[in-house]
């Protein structure tokens, strides 16, 4: 039996990665378009790799041939000219999804929100969003809606995973590459705030596409995720894992309005501080009476994976997890 193809835009982020993975796990073949395959390929080996870039219709369009499912989960690092490359790559993406007849799979944000839907944001709250970003991935996702492509959006918070991006706070707060020395926590630690591990994402994700006949033409779902009333206490929960007590210390926002004139990226990553000093929680009730539960991974479990994969778990605290086992 022929196994149905999904094609991933953003293979070798966190987010496109993972729901990859496990569409595979779903018998699901998986094809991924990537400016350097070959190199891609040494971070993704599972994955078909093609040459091609996401802001070129025609490379997308011949690298969906064939598929049923096309993963949009291409994003500007570092949050650099997204005016200039979001919707571009949705308009090409839409192209090939009706020359495919495949459904469109987006990774959300909460950046579509503004304050007044806080705490608890729910598929049908008014999009009001305060930033460029916000705005621009309003009009992402209302291209999608507008295009009648067959869509399937699943809003998440922030992100982590043992394979991240640039893009993810988690990295900001642990710097990858070597053991934990020091947590930064870019929030005011008694808001509450939403995180999203990204193999719970990704199985979520392909056990929705598995009921494609039960799905809207265009479909929303929001993913709860790992929810910390007082958003610091993710820290704790890192220091936890780490084994010893490693300071948590804030993000010095001053210093980056200081520099801000002169780095795009922290400009951007200004703009999102009001999603940091207010409890962001998303609502999954959809989500649970549609599936019947979310796929959730102790917060422990997920904490160890995500950092040893970044290499930020020293070696006492491998073994003391060997030792445990």
């Amino acid at each position: 039996m022929t196994k149905k193809l999904a094609l991933i835009l953003g293979g070798t982020g966190g987010a496109g990665g993972e729901i990859g993975l496990a569409l595979m796990r779903h018998g699901w073949r998986v094809r991924a378009m990537g400016r350097n395959p070959a190199a891609a390929a040494n971070a993704r080996p599972a994955f078909e790799w093609v040459s091609g870039d996401a802001m070129v219709r025609d490379d997308v369009l011949a690298a969906a041939q064939g598929a049923r499912v096309i993963v949009h989960a291409v994003n500007p690092p570092g949050y650099r000219n997204w005016a200039g490359t979001v919707v571009p790559m949705i308009e090409n993406t839409i192209a090939a999804a009706r020359a495919a007849d495949a459904r469109v799979v987006l990774p959300g944000t909460v950046y579509n929100y503004g304050p007044e839907t806080f705490p608890r944001i729910a598929e049908n709250a008014p999009q009001n969003p305060r930033t460029r970003k916000g705005k621009i991935r309003v009009a992402l996702e209302r291209a999608l809606e507008e295009s009648g492509v067959r869509t399937l959006i699943v809003r998440a918070g922030d992100f982590f995973g043992s394979r991240t991006t640039q893009n993810s706070w988690f990295r900001q707060m642990v710097e990858p590459g070597k053991p934990a020395m020091s947590i930064t926590y870019p929030g005011d630690p008694d808001a509450g705030h939403a995180w999203c591990y990204l193999p719970d994402l990704g199985d979520t994700v392909a056990r929705l596409i598995d009921r494609e006949p039960e799905l809207a033409r265009f479909e929303r779902f929001h993913f709860a995720g790992h929810y910390f009333e007082r958003g610091v206490d993710i820290a704790e929960c890192i220091r936890d894992v780490v084994g010893r007590s490693v300071p948590i210390v804030p993000l010095p926002w001053f210093a980056l309005r200081l520099l801000a004139p002169f780095n795009e990226s922290i400009r951007e990553t200004l703009e999102m501080r009001y999603l940091w000093t207010r409890a962001v929680q998303l609502d999954n009730a959809k989500l649970v009476r549609f599936l019947g539960a979310e796929p959730h991974t102790p917060v422990h479990e997920a904490l160890r994976r995500t950092l040893e994969g970044q290499g930020s778990l020293p070696r006492s605290a491998h073994a003391h997890e060997r030792r445990a086992a």
